[in-house]
């Protein structure tokens, strides 16, 4: 065996070992895909765990521009053929079956270094370019991945995007708040009543229920829009997709069961349950 082949697979298992640590509802999706796919969504997904660690656990925010920024040179590397990190390493191949772009894996790290400049968010739409940033273009390069003969297709991997984000942030209110994080709007907090020090505090109220009522009314409009935007002929290509989309949508009417209590809790689905609707979803699909 080659040294190149061995380090190849050093760095799958890499990919493949971060994936699975996370316990993301991702990682449930990828189970039924293709190797080359599955390698190839893998990696991506552990790209965006390593730069979304960096702004979450570097206390130091000078610290941790400086690990974004070699991230940024790592990406050109990747796409100069010489990457040094096990992750770009696995992205290798996928950059040129896939037709990934450099630019949309630079603006993933854009987007997480928001978390380093902004906190706060003043309405919907100040809100909107961080979601895009975070979560629409990983959504648009997962589509690269997973396949498409129709362009549509792209449009519904970004609505899809941006209601998975919206989801996370319904899901995370009170932990992100910990970390010194709001990103529900300003002006909506306003609007329905609630302080950013209910929110710090985990003071629950009829106001905070009715807050919580309208982001998630919003998510699952998000969703729908995504799903009437999915050509048919395209379903079965994008059934990852699909199966992150039944995991994220249960997730969120558990939330809305447990009557919206993100405050001081953190809801999730059971690692069988999760293997449950990413098996029906797949078959279904």
């Amino acid at each position: 065996m080659t040294a190149t082949l061995t380090a190849k697979l050093t760095a799958d298992d890499y990919c493949q070992q971060k994936a699975a640590a996370s316990g993301s509802s991702f990682y449930y999706s990828f189970l039924f895909l293709e190797p080359p796919r599955r390698q190839a969504i893998t990696a991506l997904y552990a790209f965006c765990r390593e730069i979304d660690d960096i702004v979450d656990e570097c206390n130091d925010t000078t610290l941790a521009r400086a690990k974004l920024a070699w991230w940024r040179t790592e990406v050109v590397a990747l796409f100069n053929g010489t990457p040094g990190h096990p992750v770009t390493q696995a992205l290798t191949t996928s950059i040129k079956q896939f037709a990934l772009p450099p630019e949309q894996l630079l603006e993933i790290i854009d987007g997480m270094e928001m978390d380093l400049d902004q906190q706060r968010y003043a309405d919907f739409k100040a809100l909107h370019l961080y979601c895009y940033r975070v979560a629409s273009v990983v959504g648009l390069l997962a589509a690269e991945i997973f396949g498409y003969t129709d362009r549509r297709t792209l449009k519904y991997a970004h609505d899809l995007g941006l209601a998975f984000q919206l989801t996370n942030i319904i899901r995370d209110v009170g932990e992100d708040a910990r970390r010194g994080r709001i990103y529900l709007p300003q002006d909506e907090l306003t609007r329905f009543g609630v302080s950013e020090t209910d929110l710090l505090q985990a003071r629950y109220s009829e106001s905070f229920r009715r807050l919580m009522e309208f982001q998630v009314d919003r998510a699952q409009a998000m969703y729908t829009q995504a799903f009437a935007q999915l050509p048919s002929a395209d379903r079965k290509a994008q059934r990852a997709g699909l199966i992150m989309a039944a995991i994220y949508r249960t997730t969120l009417d558990e939330i809305v069961r447990d009557g919206c209590r993100v405050l001081d809790r953190r809801t999730s689905l059971t690692p069988l349950r999760k293997i449950w609707l990413a098996g029906k979803t797949w078959f279904l699909a």
